[in-house]
């Protein structure tokens, strides 16, 4: 993909941090936008600053726990724009909490989150994608979709599983034209960690001290955009935290013991 002029490009996820900046992002290049979330008050607000004339845009209310309104979702974005280029699936929930702490409850709600909800919809554009011979998925992942890090035991699995998921879907559907971009953010200045879960499901409503410092979200949107223009089927994005991935695949023992020495209070999706 050269460019995502006038492509009709799905984001959920979209009334804050990496959503809401690759809204802007995509906006300038001229892209058509469908918005989703469960709020639409920052939908309309996102929408608004974006300066997109109101035929190119359509603010879409979503919550991706309720998978049975997934159908009509897609049928409406059909309705309005006739086709879908690339559906970004940005939406998901993080974790704070320790895994003996921890009810299966809550567990459940962010795989439901993060893997259900995320693949449902995927498996509910999919045949669009099939029927055009083209379509492009986004999928935000994390670092931690390689590494399990302390307070993140079910975020990190729901992550992990994507990975999985995706890249049976590329490795099927390659002959369809359907491509695949898996974006994995380290520390991304957003409010994941304000909004995250803990042991009792209740939110965190901290924000962590890295994620502080973390890149800015419109600088990340930046390199997504870059990456998907590429055709690159994953990509790393943030600062040193990134070479935990490769200190995986490389240095697995190492990694193990700078992460169960890392301050916990630190550790960032």
């Amino acid at each position: 993909m050269n460019t995502f002029a006038n492509k009709v490009v799905w984001i959920t996820g979209a009334s804050s941090g990496i959503g809401e900046a690759l809204a802007y992002a995509l906006a300038q290049e001229g892209a058509r936008l469908i918005l989703s979330a469960r709020r639409k008050t920052e939908l309309d607000r996102v929408a608004q600053q974006t300066q997109l004339p109101a035929a190119d845009i359509l603010i879409l209310p979503l919550d991706v726990e309720q998978s049975d309104t997934f159908d009509k979702a897609t049928q409406t974005v059909i309705q309005t724009f006739g086709r879908i280029d690339v559906l970004i699936l940005n939406a998901g929930i993080s974790q704070r909490s320790f895994i003996k702490d921890t009810p299966l409850t809550v567990d459940r709600r962010i795989m439901e989150i993060n893997y259900f909800g995320i693949v449902g919809l995927a498996k509910t554009v999919l045949p669009t994608f099939v029927k055009q011979q083209s379509g492009q998925f986004i999928v935000t992942s994390s670092v931690v979709g390689y590494i399990g890090t302390p307070m993140r035991s079910s975020y990190a699995a729901s992550k992990h599983a994507l990975h999985g998921f995706f890249d049976s879907l590329r490795a099927e559907h390659w002959k369809d034209q359907i491509k695949v971009t898996i974006v994995c953010p380290g520390y991304i200045k957003t409010a994941i960690s304000l909004h995250a879960i803990d042991e009792k499901g209740e939110q965190y409503n901290k924000m962590d001290t890295n994620q502080e410092k973390g890149m800015q979200p419109a600088v990340c949107a930046r390199h997504i955009l870059k990456a998907v223009k590429k055709n690159k089927e994953e990509v790393y994005i943030g600062g040193k935290e990134i070479f935990g991935i490769y200190m995986k695949r490389f240095f697995p023992l190492l990694l193990s013991r700078v992460i169960r020495n890392y301050n916990i209070k630190t550790v960032n999706s």
